[in-house]
C-alpha cells in the first residue's frame, strides 16, 4: 500500500510559477513509475507529465511542454511538478499518481494503470 500527499497548490497569476510535491509512504518509491494528472471542473481527468522509476524518461502533455518539469528525488520519495509560465487554463486538481511498473526506464501515460492516487492538490490560475 502507497499513501501519496501532495503539496504546493495555491492561487498564482498568469505567467507566474508553481511547484508541487508529492510524497509517497513507505520504503519502495522507486519501484514506482509516478504522474501528474489534472482534472478541471467538468471535464475528464488528462494526463500531464510522468516520469520513470529511474527518473530518466519522462513524457509531457503538449498543452504543458517547455513549461512543465517533472523530476524525482527517489531518496525522498518524492516527485515534483515545476510549474511555469502559467495560463488561465492550467487551473485544475492536480493529482500525483504512483504504478508498480515492472521497468524501471517505461514511462505510464494511462491513468487507468495508475494503482495509487493522492488526495489532490488545487491550482487556480487568474488571469
Amino acid at each position: 500500500q502507497v499513501q501519496l500527499v501532495e503539496s504546493g497548490g495555491g492561487l498564482v497569476q498568469a505567467g507566474g510559477s508553481l511547484r508541487l510535491s508529492c510524497v509517497a509512504s513507505g520504503r519502495t518509491f522507486s519501484s514506482y513509475a509516478m504522474g501528474w494528472f489534472r482534472q478541471a471542473p467538468g471535464k475528464e481527468r488528462e494526463v500531464v507529465a510522468t516520469i520513470s522509476r529511474d527518473g530518466v524518461n519522462t513524457y509531457y502533455a503538449d498543452s504543458v511542454k517547455g513549461r512543465f518539469t517533472i523530476t524525482r528525488d527517489n531518496a525522498k520519495n518524492t516527485v515534483y511538478l515545476q510549474m511555469n509560465s502559467l495560463k488561465p487554463e492550467d487551473t485544475a486538481v492536480y493529482y500525483c499518481a504512483a504504478d508498480r511498473a515492472p521497468i524501471e526506464t517505461i514511462v505510464v501515460t494511462r491513468s487507468t494503470l495508475y494503482d495509487y492516487w493522492g488526495q489532490g492538490t488545487q491550482v487556480t490560475v487568474s488571469s
